[in-house]
């Protein structure tokens, strides 16, 4: 038996939740209000007496939610409780035009103000679900090449067995394109494709085109943006990829801006629509320093100089950003036709290209900077995932690309390694046989020789160790994704390119 009474009071709750959070005027309370009766098939509501009680958006939706599976609205599964909260959210949401008329009338007095705003009101409205991203683990590792981040991603749900069954049975769709279209913006979804109604994109003109700026739902940091090509075109890396990135960076000075590289292996995983990361957020590559200073003729304006980090990256400084992008593009173009047999770098094999760049854009101290990551696809036997690729020997930790945030330096782990990681210490700590149990069996090797360096290993430390070895691991996965290793013989053969600029 349904309890009318207490989905009317989470109704009001959720109306008044959206009035307290300033993302509805008082004057909409009912407006609101019949929407959500509407959702759950409701033409009465008796408007209970709600003072003094909790407003919590997630127990909100919780409760709401759990009303409407028993209703048999909605399947109790995440995918479709996902789906119904993002369209209850959007009854008490201001419409697109109005959310970026408040943007930019607060970026006429500051961009981080406009930011500010725009990262507030992507929390409030549940489209970065809060609640999820602060169960993501989060840790730091020191390293010869800075202080390295390490997330394991636990806010992006997986599917459950319902809706993946579900999907597989849904009619093929092309409507949105894909995840970063525009026309995602108020798009209820579907068991396969995310709702997002309680989505806002602010229109920003990017290379005298029009882009879509938003938040990342899942915010591997601070602020972590996406900035997206308003037409579903390829990514690609060219001169006017570095434009792009210096448009944005100039209209938030405030905001890094990178790009995943064009080429499989070492590109992201949507390479089919042309989009940039970004966001608030000092990663350790952009404190490295300079290893080796050069400069390349006809560039005497820019200050270029290879940084010390386990992946090859040319970082260039002026304050004349036309100036970086003519060099950039100078340097793609050496890069994309560059080979060194001995230090097994081949710019095609068969026609196929090997050769591209992973660039991040910057604004800082007064200069323009561009990092320019050397990447290079190339497979073999050995390593048939890609031999700048993670090896086989660290995919018990690593096996995914290593894109642009993990570029930067911070590892975005998946979520199975959460529970893989409360075994490993239950096994280490009761002397157990790792190799015995089949989820972390892929981990024995790895667990066993790091154990023979510590001499006390108990409850209190068992965990801070385990996360300090990952962090090794990444480093070196990072070390494999590096064209030029850091060691003299690897510095030289980086020398031999640099000279052909």
């Amino acid at each position: 038996m349904i309890n009318v009474s207490e989905l009317d009071k989470n109704i009001k709750k959720l109306v008044q939740y959206g009035i307290n959070s300033g993302l509805i005027p008082e004057s909409e309370r009912n407006y609101s209000t019949n929407m959500i009766l509407d959702a759950f098939g409701k033409d009465d509501y008796s408007d209970p007496d709600i003072s003094g009680e909790e407003i919590n958006l997630d127990n909100i939706l919780d409760n709401l939610l759990d009303i409407a599976c028993e209703m048999k609205l909605i399947e109790d599964s995440i995918t479709y409780r996902d789906l119904f909260d993002t369209k209850l959210m959007n009854f008490i949401m201001p419409r697109p035009s109005q959310v970026s008329e408040i943007f930019w009338k607060k970026y006429s007095n500051s961009p981080k103000e406009a930011t500010d705003f725009y990262y507030d009101f992507s929390t409030k409205t549940n489209y970065i679900r809060k609640s999820r991203v602060e169960k993501d683990l989060k840790w730091t590792v020191p390293s010869q090449y800075g202080e390295i981040d390490i997330t394991v991603n636990l806010s992006k749900p997986e599917k459950d067995p319902k809706a993946i069954a579900a999907a597989g049975k849904a009619a093929s769709s092309s409507y949105p394109k894909c995840q970063l279209c525009m026309e995602n913006e108020g798009y209820a979804g579907r068991v396969n494709h995310p709702a997002r109604q309680n989505h806002r994109i602010i229109p920003v003109t990017i290379n005298d085109s029009n882009w879509g700026f938003q938040y990342s739902p899942y915010v591997y940091y601070n602020e972590h943006c996406i900035v997206f090509n308003g037409q579903h075109v390829p990514m690609k890396i060219d001169k006017a990829a570095f434009r792009k990135l210096f448009d944005f960076v100039k209209l938030f000075p405030h905001y890094f801006l990178g790009s995943n590289a064009d080429l499989p292996i070492v590109g992201g995983s949507i390479l089919s629509h042309d989009h940039f990361q970004g966001g608030n957020y000092t990663f350790a590559m952009a404190k490295a320093d300079i290893i080796k200073e050069f400069s390349v003729d006809g560039f005497d304006d820019v200050k270029c100089g290879i940084v010390k980090w386990p992946l090859s990256v040319i970082r260039l400084q002026s304050e004349d950003s036309d100036r970086i992008i003519e060099l950039a593009d100078h340097i793609l173009k050496a890069w994309r036709g560059y080979t060194d047999e001995d230090a097994f770098i081949y710019a095609e094999t068969d026609g196929t290209p090997h050769n591209t760049i992973t660039p991040i854009a910057r604004f800082k101290d007064g200069m323009f900077e561009l990092d320019l990551a050397l990447r290079n696809n190339i497979t073999t036997e050995e390593h048939p995932l890609g031999v700048y690729h993670p090896h086989e020997e660290l995919h018990h930790i690593k096996k995914e690309n290593i894109g642009l945030i993990e570029v930067m330096g911070l590892a975005v782990l998946p979520s199975r390694l959460k529970g893989e990681m409360n075994l490993l210490a239950e096994y280490i700590l009761e002397g157990k046989d790792i190799r015995e149990n089949e989820a972390i069996e892929k981990h024995a090797h790895w667990a066993y020789g790091f154990l023979a360096n510590y001499d006390d290993v108990n409850k209190d430390n068992v965990m801070d160790i385990i996360q300090a070895e990952i962090g090794k691991v990444f480093v070196k996965v990072l070390e494999d994704a590096g064209v030029y290793k850091c060691t003299p013989d690897g510095l030289e053969a980086f020398l031999r390119f640099i000279k052909t600029l």
